[in-house]
């Protein structure tokens, strides 16, 4: 590994159909979604969420995310026939949704013949709340097909969305279409259904459980209240792996709710973008492609093109050494983690970045990883990359034995932090640090 800056891959950006008709082809009432295209980021199809709306009433804000992992393994036609009932969790609320949904890891056009999006009547439930069932379409046309690689962006559907309330994303995919582009660890459980049942208000169909996020990548909202989006850029410790499924006990979720809840919080909703494995400088070896690409591989497309992104928090490194023990170094990877901020900072991003977090005890600890983590962590709460640092070694390690994690904040693993863990994670970051002011360096990569 070399300390020079790792190249930059731009994903396929998210195709805006009614902006770009020109790249769509109707086949038998179908929209065929091909490459390139709009930010969908950046704005809205048309200015707002629906005929006649001003641009100056509101903006379009993620109130939700994931980050696409993979495709799913050891199922190669994908989900033939079947509804996909995706559970998320919003972090705002607001009067218009579009639902986001990707075939980026996908080795077959995927067809998406029904697509629904309703606010669940209970946490955790498929069944919809009544009178909140909406039908999403692409570009005006009722179903869409994205070909391996693509992405797409619904038109917006009038819906209240409330905040810190779970949604139902759910798409009905009648044909072979591959293996399917997933999150694996969503701990959150989803449903799925045979036959066409996207519309269907009750939930009694979806009688399949399910621990993955499939398709669907982003909720935006149309706001006025909430003012731009935080990014949590990271690996298991974002992802939430040993946080109570269902729970929404990440230190993510913990964080909206501050924004939330303590006074003079900005308004800000907060996205999830981590990936479990996941490392800073080195995509995922072929043996745990679950892992992801490296972020500075994924940075354009999980973060820089989400819906009012306005900081992000970047949460990367332990992976990098102890997947690379005997290569890695201190100053190999805070350059890495600057290089990462300094391409955000000029996107004109707020960067807030991380110290490592404690794993003595965990079977890849040995002396030499704890010296790196301990310089690593050094270097970067004196950085000047990052705008701040939110110090996760010192919220979560015991004082007794600092190279371990406290007691209380172990998941059991000596790596993973509890819900409590996630909890204390949250409240090492300074709400100010996240309050973005507008950079006058920022330039367009």
């Amino acid at each position: 590994m070399t300390t020079g800056t790792p190249t930059a891959r731009r994903g396929p950006g998210y195709l805006l159909l009614a902006g770009l008709a020109a790249l769509v082809i109707a086949v038998s009432g179908v929209i065929y979604v091909g490459f390139g295209g709009g930010n969908a980021g950046a704005g809205s199809p048309s200015g707002g969420p629906g005929t006649g709306a001003a641009t100056s009433s509101g903006s379009w804000v993620g109130t939700w995310a994931t980050a696409p992992a993979a495709a799913e393994p050891h199922n190669p036609h994908g989900h033939p026939d079947r509804s996909l009932r995706t559970i998320v969790r919003t972090t705002a609320g607001g009067t218009a949704t579009r639902v986001h949904l990707s075939n980026v890891f996908g080795t077959a056009p995927l067809t998406v013949g029904h697509a629904t999006v309703a606010v669940a009547a209970a946490p955790s439930t498929p069944t919809a709340k009544a009178g909140t069932m909406r039908r999403l379409t692409f570009g005006t046309e009722p179903s869409v097909t994205l070909p391996p690689g693509g992405r797409v962006v619904s038109d917006p559907v009038r819906l209240r969305v409330p905040q810190a309330t779970d949604l139902l994303v759910t798409v009905h995919t009648p044909g072979l279409s591959g293996p399917a582009t997933y999150h694996p660890f969503a701990r959150q459980t989803s449903y799925l259904a045979h036959g066409d049942r996207a519309g269907a208000i009750e939930g009694t169909a979806y009688t399949e459980p399910t621990p993955y996020w499939r398709y669907v990548t982003g909720v935006d909202v149309w706001t006025t209240e909430t003012t731009g989006a935080i990014v949590a850029l990271g690996d298991s410790i974002t992802d939430g792996i040993a946080s109570s499924t269902g729970a929404n006990r990440r230190w993510t979720d913990f964080l909206a709710e501050r924004l939330r809840t303590e006074p003079g919080a900005p308004p800000h909703s907060v996205l999830n973008a981590g990936i479990s494995g996941n490392r800073a400088l080195a995509d995922a070896p072929a043996g745990s492609p679950s892992n992801g690409e490296s972020a500075f591989h994924r940075l354009e497309r999980d973060v820089l093109s989400r819906a009012g992104v306005r900081t992000v928090v970047l949460q990367l490194g332990l992976n990098d050494l102890m997947r690379s023990p005997r290569r890695m170094d201190a100053e190999t990877l805070v350059s890495g983690l600057e290089q990462l901020a300094t391409r955000a900072r000029q996107r004109g991003l707020r960067v807030v970045g991380t110290t490592l977090t404690p794993f003595g005890g965990h079977d890849q600890h040995t002396p030499r990883l704890e010296a790196v983590r301990l310089a690593v962590n050094e270097r970067l709460r004196t950085s000047t990359a990052f705008d701040a640092v939110a110090d996760f070694d010192a919220a979560l390690r015991d004082p007794r034995a600092p190279h371990r994690l406290r007691a209380a904040y172990d998941s059991g693993d000596h790596l993973h932090p509890s819900d409590n863990g996630n909890r204390a994670l949250a409240a090492a970051v300074d709400l100010a640090a996240l309050r973005h002011t507008p950079r006058t360096d920022a330039t367009e990569l």
